[in-house]
């Protein structure tokens, strides 16, 4: 199993929305096919066929737990997975 589908799980099980990293979090978006654009701090994700952005700002090198708390919605809400291959 890749560290994607390790932190795809780790993220939809609750394990710890503190200890999700930020340059993981940012990985595991783009492999999903989000695009992904920065100004500043600001990491600003979308995909096609989902209106909602991604805002990320990294605490440190970890990921805000909220904003973990919102990927994951985003992700079960429009039934987003990794990509094969």
């Amino acid at each position: 199993m890749d560290s994607n589908q390790k932190l795809l799980e780790y993220i939809m099980m609750r394990k710890g929305d503190t200890q999700v990293p930020f340059g993981g979090l940012c990985r595991l978006l783009r492999w999903l096919g989000f695009s992904e654009r920065v100004k500043g701090d600001h990491h600003i994700f979308t995909i096609e066929g989902v209106e909602e952005i991604i805002n990320l700002q990294p605490r440190g090198n970890k990921a805000k737990p909220y904003q973990v708390k919102q990927v994951r919605g985003l992700l079960l809400r429009h039934g987003l997975q990794l990509r094969e291959g």
